[in-house]
Order: C-alpha cells, then structure tokens, then sequence
C-alpha cells in the first residue's frame, strides 16, 4: 500500500459548481471515462465525449444527453480536432479529462512486445502530452480551468507484474507534478488521480487473477466521485490524488530528496 508523508482531502463539492462548464472526457466509452462524463453531466456540466471506439462512445453520449467526438489520444492533430470540436459546438471548454488508456500485460523478458510497448507508452503517456498541449490555448480562452489526468497507484509503486503500464503511469506522474506548478499562474490546475484496482478494461488481462488473490476492486463511481472533488478543487496544482478501497481520496507527497553533504 502506498503511504503520504502527509494528508490532506480534497473538499467536498460545491452545489452548482459545474453548471454550465463545458467538459472533454477521454476514453469515455467505458470505465472510468465514462464513470466521470456520467457524473459531470449529473452535477449539470456540458460533456463532450471522446473515444477512438465510435460506438461505445456514441452510446454513452446518447445515453447522457451529450455531444461524441471521435479522438485518437496518441495523434496531436486528433487532440486539437477534439477540442475544436469542444469549442466550435459548445463556445469554449473548461474541464479536460484525459484518461483514455490501454493495459500493458507484458514485461521485458521473452513476452516483451515491442509492438505493444511502442502502443502502450503512445496512448498512455503521449495521450497526455498531446491532450494538454491541445487544450491549453482554449483552456486561457475562458481565463484558466481545470485538468486531471488518469495515472494510477502503478504510478506511484513499482507493479512488477506490468513494468511497462508502470512506467508509463510513473512518467504521468511527474509529467502532472511539473505542469501543476509550471501553469498554476495562467489559472490551470493540473493534476492527476492515482486509484488502485478499478473496475475498468485496464484490469481485465488481471482481473481473475486479483479476484483470487482477494484484492478489492474499486467501483468506477468511487473513482468519479473523487474526480470531481479534484475537479472542483482550485488549491490544487501537480497534486496526485489516491483512491483506494475503503480509504477517504488523499493528496500523496513525496518526501524530500537527500540534501547533499
């Protein structure tokens, strides 16, 4: 289990908070994009969702009422396209969620997939990268806003059993850590959630494997209703939010680095 050095929540929500935003999700298909377009549009937010695979994403904006726009993450011109869309069809954008991600089951022995890993690093790293470079310039059209990237716990610890999805989620992790601080003063918040095992696609080559080992697994909901807390919370830049079952979401802070001698 991952430990803070030190602890602090994020508030709760403020009733209205998100009436009239306009929100990106990526990935929300399924999962945990979904999970989080489906409660930005409860809490009254104009969403707007992406995801490569037209019909699930399709479908779960037919379902809440909102806008789908086709998007590959690890494509820079598929980025900008999906947040001209955001602006072009709802006058602005001021929430990103940039979680689309894929599973990496695979290490660096005889099962390593250079293929896989070339894929893996694209969309879960570069989905990042590019999904922030492209909304910024929209993001300082509406005077700041806020983004949450999707890293995970594999972010913060090693995951032997996925050294590459680690590895990947690690870079997140300190990509989030830096953007925070770097565009606090431009009205950016930047910052990440870390959950543990949820119940998304990702888990799925693991899946019977943790339920045999006993390990909990968390409710997409739990993860959305921690997403919006990170949302909403405007004293937050580079913060990485863990989500864990049966723990109250907490801010993770790393202690210092050795002071040379």
């Amino acid at each position: 289990m991952v430990e803070p050095t030190e602890s602090r929540t994020p508030p709760p929500l403020v009733e209205e908070g998100f009436r009239g935003k306009v929100a990106l999700v990526t990935g929300a298909g399924s999962g945990l994009g979904k999970a989080v377009a489906t409660a930005l549009a409860n809490e009254d937010a104009i969403v707007v969702c992406a995801d490569i695979d037209e019909g699930a994403g399709r479908a779960t904006a037919e379902q809440l009422g909102a806008s789908f726009t086709p998007v590959d993450v690890a494509d820079l011109d598929s980025n900008h396209a999906a947040v001209q869309f955001a602006v072009d069809t709802h006058g602005g954008l001021d929430l990103v969620h940039l979680n689309a991600g894929i599973a990496s089951p695979f290490g660096l022995g005889d099962d390593f997939d250079a293929e896989g890993y070339r894929k893996a690093m694209s969309v879960n790293l570069d989905g990042v990268v590019f999904g922030f470079h492209a909304a910024r310039p929209a993001l300082l059209a509406r005077g700041g806003g806020s983004v949450v990237a999707t890293a995970s716990l594999a972010g913060l610890a090693a995951m032997p059993v996925q050294p590459v999805y680690g590895t990947n989620k690690h870079a997140v992790v300190g990509l989030v850590r830096a953007l925070g601080p770097a565009h606090a003063h431009e009205g950016i918040h930047v910052n990440a959630i870390c959950p543990g095992f949820a119940d998304s696609k990702i888990i799925d080559p693991i899946r019977d494997m943790l339920g045999a080992g006993g390990v909990p697994i968390i409710p997409a909901q739990t993860v959305a209703d921690a997403t919006l807390r990170l949302f909403a919370d405007t004293d937050a830049h580079g913060e990485l939010l863990v989500i864990q079952a049966g723990n109250e979401p907490y801010y993770y802070k790393f202690r210092g680095l050795p002071g040379a001698r």
